[in-house]
């Protein structure tokens, strides 16, 4: 860490972030509208991570002065992410189908999720160009130009990088977790509310992880370390997540299937695999816990 990164101002370093967002989500408008490979994932990443950093990191604004564009945000990420949604889940359920046992009719039960997933991707696709082409998307790149432009930034954006950002990055590790233990609390008898209280809990660690980002360029390998362990945390509780989308598919797809053995089969793997995630949390949180991990400032 050079003497130039140790000496920036947290205003400048969320500045930059927000930056390098925007222009991701700028540079992107032409291929989600080609429907090129990930194109829809990372338009919603630089969404996620654009109204993340204006959430975690609204008090170096003035009051107010970002609440329109977190709403935006949420707008855009919500129409990009019901195609996206399925079209993760139906890639997810169709390479597990072909690992199926010969006797639960492999091909045959991919074949139907392949169709499944095509039909629901083409049914929501309009909305993703309806989305693109409305002026609200015109008036969001227009209202991020303007806060980089003039951004209204309060004194506090004047407070040294290093300390403010290791200070935000403690602050985000208390808060998810608060959401681990609350979702262990629950105990897997609890069901849907235990899977409600571990996706809050992954929201919050992905929240933490994207305060780390920030913090890399000024603090390097520590603030590194941070994000490694807080997107470990994130990524065994989307492994949940995902587990739990894909059950609720797959009861619907097997009413009035043929291949209803094939689906119980997918079903109970989802199950394992929601189970083993659970098993796992513990472990993968003890690594991302530590009071030590945020003193990188």
């Amino acid at each position: 860490m050079g003497a130039q990164n140790r000496s920036r101002t947290v205003g400048a370093a969320v500045l930059d972030r927000i930056g390098t967002q925007a222009a991701v989500l700028d540079g992107l408008d032409e291929a989600v509208r080609a429907d090129e490979p990930d194109a829809v994932h990372r338009m919603r990443v630089a969404c996620r991570r654009l109204r993340s950093a204006l959430r975690t990191f609204r008090q170096v604004f003035a009051p107010g002065a970002t609440d329109e564009l977190v709403a935006e945000l949420r707008w855009l990420g919500a129409a990009l992410g019901r195609a996206r949604d399925r079209e993760v889940l139906g890639e997810r359920l169709a390479a597990q189908a072909r690992e199926l046992p010969a006797p639960c009719g492999p091909d045959r039960v991919a074949g139907e999720l392949e169709r499944w997933s095509a039909e629901e991707y083409r049914r929501v696709w309009p909305e993703v160009v309806a989305a693109l082409d409305s002026p609200r998307r015109r008036a969001l790149a227009d209202g991020l130009a303007a806060l980089l432009a003039e951004p209204p930034l309060r004194g506090r954006a004047g407070r040294p990088a290093g300390p403010e950002l290791a200070r935000i990055a403690a602050r985000e590790q208390r808060r998810t977790a608060e959401r681990v233990r609350a979702a262990l609390a629950e105990g897997p008898a609890d069901g849907p509310a235990q899977d409600r209280a571990l996706h809050e809990a992954r929201k919050a660690a992905k929240r933490a992880r994207y305060a780390g980002e920030t913090a890399v360029p000024v603090a390097g390998r520590r603030a590194a370390r941070y994000v490694e362990r807080m997107k470990a945390v994130q990524e065994v509780l989307g492994e949940h997540q995902d587990a739990v989308v894909a059950e609720a598919a797959l009861r619907e797809q097997a009413e009035g299937s043929a291949e209803a053995f094939g689906y119980g089969v997918l079903y109970a793997w989802q199950l394992a695999a929601g189970e083993a995630a659970r098993q796992e949390l513990p472990e993968v949180w003890a690594e991302a816990s530590g009071r030590k991990l945020a003193r990188f400032g």
